[in-house]
């Protein structure tokens, strides 16, 4: 088995797994109340200059101010950070200038007051606003438009170097002067004809959003990013991946449509779910999401990890538990980092932690096993599409790495602050636990019952009454079912009792 896309939609929330040999890799999560802003393209104004920081702060319309580097302003920067992120860990080919070289003009560029459009590079994440900048990159099928850049580059997932050059040579001789491009790895293998329409595509969707800047006041939302269920079908669904999966007839047509609008090539690996059993629980990945948000995670071998996250950093220790070995204490400590490291790996990728992380591993006496476990968190780290940097472990089994933030962690998704313990853990959001409650009652109704009555805790009742029941009324309509909703006072956030009647 390879890899599976699977897509659980509804109309208050989309959610999506990217499967590996049947075990859940990457989770996401869109909720159309909390749409992400990242790939957005605004009209914005500068409202405060920086000249100490390099940088400004951009009204584009957000709760918080935009946070805008020079160095993204400027015409003169060869190669942008940001448009690394856009194809996963594809990278310029024959673009290799350091991006860190500091463009002439800088912060003196920026005026208080001046208008600019700009694109959302990074979201917002806790207290700090969204990075921007004004490089703007456009992603097709095939190709990324980049409009401050008159290059080309190809994809580094293209390993063929006949076939690089070919489809270098080809975007050169067809693009318009004055903006470049980068061949997707979609876009291995594709002919003249399709790489030229993908390129039309973009062009004709660059001067509309031109042309919306004219007309639109400041600030302004010029250009949505695609929505979660429609980037899965241009992003991942790859040569590498089997199938998507959606369990929603609306989103099957919908992702259909779009695929053999723009991706006639996958759009076979697209299936309806048609069982009764919820797709998520059919996949087993209802428990795994669950797993991923404890602090504990147990190795088989019976030690553990716990990951604890705070503002500034993320911290991993690495705990032998009930792994006592067969030979020395070296040894044990050995095997047990060794576990540790395959699982630290997958844990960073699936909760989506980004910033800097530390990882604290068993201490080791021998400098050789030491390395040893280094080499190995290299290597366990190479399939994460996320960029990381990482530091030789110190003699007390310290690591220091990075990881490069794109969105929330699954954590900031799914759960809010605890109120119970003052801010030191986390409960599941009280919007969570509604769709909770929504998915229950779907299962439920399958049977063809025809009342229910929801005990939940009050802050759940008022939002059940509140801004969710349009989703209630609909379940109820949608399964000829009435809802009856109690607040019951002593009942944790977390916690609903279903009575069928």
């Amino acid at each position: 088995m390879a890899k599976e896309i699977i897509v659980n939609a509804h109309p208050w929330e989309t959610r999506a797994a990217l499967l590996d040999n049947g075990v859940l890799a990457e989770f996401f999560l869109e909720r159309p109340k909390d749409l992400g802003v990242s790939g957005n393209i605004y009209k914005g104004k500068v409202i405060r200059v920086m000249p100490g920081m390099e940088a400004a702060f951009v009204d584009i319309g957000l709760e918080k101010a935009a946070f805008l580097y020079a160095t993204d302003f400027s015409d003169e920067i060869d190669e942008m950070e940001n448009l690394v992120e856009k194809d996963g860990p594809d990278y310029f080919y024959g673009l290799e200038q350091a991006y860190s070289v500091p463009a002439p003009g800088g912060v003196e560029m920026m005026k208080r007051g001046q208008e600019v459009l700009v694109q959302v590079a990074r979201e917002p994440l806790g207290s700090k606003g969204a990075r921007i900048t004004s490089h703007i990159s456009l992603p097709g099928k095939y190709l990324v438009l980049l409009t401050m850049m008159d290059r080309v580059g190809v994809s580094r997932r293209i390993e063929d170097e006949v076939e690089r050059k070919r489809l270098k040579k080809l975007v050169e001789e067809i693009k318009p002067a004055g903006v470049g491009f980068i061949v997707r790895t979609a876009g291995q293998g594709m002919t003249e004809e399709e790489i030229r329409e993908d390129l039309e595509f973009l062009m004709k969707l660059q001067r509309s959003i031109l042309a919306k800047k004219e007309r639109s006041g400041t600030p302004a939302l010029i250009h949505r990013e695609l929505d979660l269920g429609l980037r899965m079908v241009r992003d991942l669904l790859t040569q590498d991946v089997d199938r998507l999966v959606v369990d929603s007839d609306a989103e099957y047509r919908r992702l259909l449509e779009f695929a053999e609008s723009f991706l006639p090539h996958v759009a076979g690996k697209l299936r309806r779910y048609e069982r009764e059993e919820p797709l998520f629980e059919h996949y087993g990945l209802e428990m795994e999401i669950k797993r991923a948000l404890g602090k504990k995670v147990w190795l088989k071998s019976g030690g553990s990890i716990v990951i604890e996250g705070t503002e500034a950093l993320t911290a991993v220790d690495v705990n032998t538990g009930k792994f006592v070995g067969k030979r020395d204490l070296e040894d044990t400590i050995l095997r047990t980092n060794l576990e540790a490291v395959r699982e630290i790996a997958y844990q960073l990728r699936l909760r989506n932690i980004g910033g800097l992380v530390i990882i604290d591993f068993i201490d080791m006496e021998r400098a050789e096993n030491r390395d040893k476990v280094y080499k190995a968190l290299e290597e366990a780290l190479k399939p994460d599409s996320k960029k990381t940097n990482i530091l030789k472990i110190s003699e007390l089994g310290i690591v220091e790495m990075t990881r490069k933030r794109s969105r929330e962690s699954l954590t900031q998704a799914l759960a809010d602050p605890c109120p119970y313990c003052d801010g030191h853990g986390y409960l599941k959001s009280k919007r969570t636990v509604c769709y909770e409650i929504f998915r229950d009652l779907i299962k439920g109704a399958g049977g063809k019952r025809e009342k229910a009555t929801v005990q939940v805790n009050p802050d759940v009742a008022s939002l059940l009454f509140d801004e969710e029941r349009v989703w209630l009324d609909d379940l109820e309509e949608r399964f000829g079912l009435r809802v009856a909703i109690r607040a019951v006072p002593h009942f944790h956030i977390e916690e609903y009792e279903i009575g069928w009647g």
